[in-house]
């Protein structure tokens, strides 16, 4: 038995130092992936766009970043997070300039700048494998909310874009946020390293995304995650443009809240974790996709924004990231461990698709019915059909997967 104090992977602190690293990479790339959602609004004036044309621009790099993680998490597997997390933050600062210096000039520039700048939203894929690496069972689902945490970086791009705008011109918050990136790019190469004892897969990329689409785990998890990040990821998008719409209020005033909401699902985020790995992610999640569709009913018919509004807004906003934690956690007991960036990417891949449609359901629905009540209908009843999924079919896979070790 080994008597290194330190245990098998290096330095007591190493794990954490590697997680505080990844969490800052997770916020740093999702903060630029985010940068246009705040400025929809100055665009659609400045360009005269549609309410569905607005929709498009700040979901495509949504649906970018989504489908992006299923090959990332692949190379993730087979690279390495210590690879992944440098190249993925160096190539993003390619659209973030050409949208700040080139791109705001026409909606087919912003769309191709807003397709290439969904490489930042690929990050989460890189993130999960690599930290769960670091940590033993016991931990990790603790471990993967910290790191969720970093999805806070829309809401830096919330509070900052576009007072930034204000400030300095239209280039300033790409400007910025390039060179926050190549930043972080050069230190992660040089501090980030892989778990001691991780080892390429053999199988090809193929064969190993081949293997966890075949895993019942896969699909139920993206089906849960769709609705839960990708709630989130449809309110950090499309809130300022909801609220706009349907309260009035100003465009600083929207984004301020919209971090708001940000910020506690971000808190939310390892606290739904810390609760599965203590009660199981299956109560954590039926309670939360409980709270979402009674939430989302409220908030169809519209009501004051002070107090009931906001408060359907940010029980809601906690809801969504604490199921977000609860999901992973989720994938962490019940995915095989050499399948786990694979599994993570297609994921992934389904919460961020599940951001993507909200805004475009939403702003068809404004243009025909000049509301938003339907969508939010649409939403509860897509949380309810999630809840039955859960505590049926989820919560069988969950059990026969704990029951696999006793036979």
């Amino acid at each position: 038995m080994s008597t290194d104090p330190t245990g098998p992977r290096g330095p007591a602190n190493r794990p954490m130092v590697m997680l505080a690293l990844a969490t800052v990479g997770f916020a740093v790339n999702f903060w630029a992936w985010a940068l246009l959602s705040p400025l929809g609004p100055r665009f659609k004036d400045l360009l005269s766009l549609s309410a569905g044309e607005q929709a498009l621009l700040v979901a495509v790099p949504v649906i970018v970043g989504s489908l992006g993680r299923i090959p990332v998490g692949a190379l993730t597997d087979r690279y390495g997070g210590r690879v992944m997390f440098p190249l993925v933050s160096a190539a993003t600062i390619v659209p973030v300039l050409f949208i700040g210096v080139l791109g705001q000039s026409s909606l087919a520039a912003l769309l191709v700048g807003g397709f290439f700048l969904g490489i930042g939203g690929t990050v989460f894929a890189v993130g999960v494998p690599f930290v769960s690496a670091w940590f033993p069972p016991g931990r990790r689902g603790l471990a993967i909310g910290v790191f969720g945490m970093g999805m806070g970086g829309t809401a830096i791009s919330a509070l900052t874009t576009v007072k930034l705008v204000r400030a300095g011109g239209p280039a300033t918050p790409f400007l910025i946020t390039a060179a926050v990136l190549a930043v972080y790019a050069v230190v992660a190469w040089v501090v980030l390293r892989d778990a001691p004892g991780r080892t390429a897969p053999a199988e090809s990329t193929p064969a190993r995304l081949r293997a966890a689409v075949r895993l019942p785990i896969t699909w139920q998890a993206c089906l849960l995650y769709a609705v839960a990040f990708g709630g989130y990821v449809a309110f950090s998008v499309y809130l300022p443009v909801y609220l706009e719409s349907a309260y009035g209020l100003e465009q600083a005033d929207a984004s301020d809240r919209m971090a708001g909401f940000v910020v506690l699902a971000v808190a939310m985020r390892p606290v739904g974790g810390w609760l599965s790995d203590r009660l199981g992610p299956i109560p954590v999640l039926a309670g939360v996709f409980t709270i979402v569709a009674v939430c989302a009913s409220v908030e169809a018919f519209t009501p004051p924004l002070m107090m009931l509004g906001t408060a359907a807004f940010l029980i809601m906003a906690a809801a969504l990231g604490a199921g977000s934690g609860a999901t992973f956690a989720l994938v962490a007991a019940a995915a095989p461990a050499d399948k786990v960036g694979s599994v993570t990417g297609l994921v992934g891949a389904a919460g961020g698709l599940g951001g993507f449609v909200p805004p475009l359901v939403m702003g068809e629905v404004y243009s025909r019915f000049s509301s938003y009540g339907l969508g939010l209908a649409l939403l509860a009843l897509v949380s309810a059909l999630t809840l039955l999924l859960t505590v049926t079919v989820v919560r069988a896979t969950a059990q026969r997967r704990q029951a696999v070790p006793a036979r």
